[in-house]
């Protein structure tokens, strides 16, 4: 009973915002219930089949046992029944039963209906019908794979092509900067340079641009701008507003405005781009003074999107009570906001110390909070030493992550803020059983137009002595500043 006392007079002096209401039973319990979540082992997780293997299963597949497993007659638009009904024919009948243009069509269908599993099946037909050569069939089966993530399987079907077209090229090149590979875009822009007749496309460089964007590769960047220019796209509204994305996410936020002031027809998106552009870099008095002053005397109306990009500077800013106009100020406009603008507020009360306020925001929105809101709301706790909100917090995202590495490492952390060591150890001890780790910070620098990148402790680079040389130098010359 005394060590019960201790504990609880412990408690009380670490936290005194605890509620009344609350005993230290049900705080012991919810500690230890996060505790019981980290520890559980995860599910196995069923490895994913892939595409091209799917396409041979299909192959070796009858088609009563196609119907049944991939639930063809409940497709849209009726793709599937044409699927089924083809999937019935004999091989030598195939051809009679569609063509290429119906095949792409088809192919397409499925692209723009996510309904990956059926247009894997047209891939199958496309096989037994000898239609892989056809250029349309080709580009569409390449959008498909993209659009489904499976960007070397795209990779695969693009290098079978005998022929390829502006589609087929660009598709590619989009899927590779889905994965900010920025490399490979550029040799592949080469190549079709080279190797076609075809000419890049407005969608190529955009492609291109957003391939720059998500690397920082700001050298290449202006390279793709300059063959904008040289090729016509100039006045390209989605080209301008990929080159002020581009700019304002390598740091070039001066050439970003430039690109925004001289372009007349803007929308709404060249607006979001460049007030997005503001908040990132922390410029809040910009960003507002974009939205209040001179967004107005355009005539562009703002979307949610804009609003997103004000509430992010404000939080940057730390600027809470316009933040909290902004976000009230939606519903006067007509917005009705969604998960990311509560998000950004709930962030915004946090970082200012304001915890019970981002609580009960939490607890009254329309809809369910997501893992980045508890998150975020750990994240703060972690940092004004509130224990036990972090301990719900923590819970709550853990039941939606439970594999979140972050989440472990800050939960870890906030047990030993309070000296709970045997609770962190046992966190700890959760996240090597499982064998969950976090990931590696990196940073990029662009030199000649070569983007080199650095993550924490890697030290697979081949220059690692010179770089770590170089380092010794610059700290030595810090210490006689």
């Amino acid at each position: 009973m005394s060590c019960l006392r201790k504990y609880h007079s412990r408690v009380r002096s670490l936290n005194r915002a605890i509620s009344n209401d609350a005993s230290e039973v049900d705080k012991r319990a919810r500690a230890l219930r996060v505790l019981n979540i980290i520890s559980s082992k995860p599910d196995e997780a069923s490895s994913r089949q892939n595409h091209l293997g799917l396409v041979k299963d299909f192959l070796r597949t009858d088609s009563k046992h196609l119907r049944d497993d991939f639930g063809l007659a409940r497709t849209k638009h009726g793709v599937s029944s044409v699927l089924e009904e083809v999937l019935l024919e004999n091989s030598s009948t195939l051809k009679c039963s569609f063509d290429a243009y119906g095949l792409s069509s088809a192919v397409s269908s499925c692209g723009s209906d996510r309904d990956f599993r059926n247009g894997y099946g047209f891939h199958c037909l496309a096989l037994k019908s000898g239609f892989t050569s056809d250029v349309y069939v080709g580009s569409s089966l390449v959008v498909l794979y993209r659009d489904s993530g499976e960007v070397d399987n795209a990779r695969k079907v693009f290098v079978e092509m005998p022929e390829k077209n502006v589609v087929s090229w660009t598709a590619m090149i989009s899927g590779f900067a889905q994965e900010w590979r920025v490399d490979i875009c550029l040799k592949l822009y080469s190549k079709m340079r080279n190797s076609t007749s075809e000419q890049p496309n407005d969608y190529t460089f955009t492609a291109l641009l957003n391939a720059c964007t998500g690397s920082g590769a700001l050298g290449q960047g202006r390279s793709v701008h300059c063959q904008t220019l040289k090729t016509g796209f100039k006045s390209c509204l989605h080209i301008s507003n990929a080159l002020i994305s581009m700019y304002c996410k390598c740091g070039d936020l001066k050439d970003a405005f430039r690109v925004f002031d001289q372009f007349i027809d803007k929308d709404v998106v060249s607006w979001n781009s460049m007030i997005a552009g503001y908040a990132q870099h922390g410029l809040a008095t910009q960003a507002i003074e974009l939205f209040e002053v001179v967004m107005p005397k355009s005539g562009t109306k703002p979307d949610a999107i804009t609003y997103l990009g004000v509430l992010s500077s404000c939080r940057h800013a730390g600027m809470v009570k316009e933040g909290r106009e902004f976000f009230n100020s939606m519903s006067e406009r007509g917005l009705k906001p969604q998960l990311n603008h509560y998000s950004c507020l709930i962030d915004l009360l946090g970082r200012f110390g304001l915890l019970q306020e981002a609580l009960e925001l939490i607890e009254t929105m329309p809809m369910e909070p997501n893992a980045v809101i508890w998150g975020s709301l750990l994240f703060s706790c972690r940092v004004h030493g509130d224990v036990w909100m972090g301990i719900r917090a923590a819970e709550e995202r853990l039941m939606l992550e439970p594999e979140c590495a972050a989440t472990h490492v800050q939960l870890a952390n906030l047990y030993a803020s309070v000296r709970y060591y045997k609770e962190a150890a046992m966190v700890r001890k959760a996240m090597k059983d499982k064998g969950l780790k976090t990931s590696p910070g990196c940073s990029w620098i662009e030199i000649d137009n070569d983007v080199y990148m650095f993550k924490a402790e890697d030290g697979s680079n081949c220059r690692m002595v010179e770089i770590v040389y170089v380092l010794h130098c610059l700290v030595d010359h810090m210490e006689f500043l």
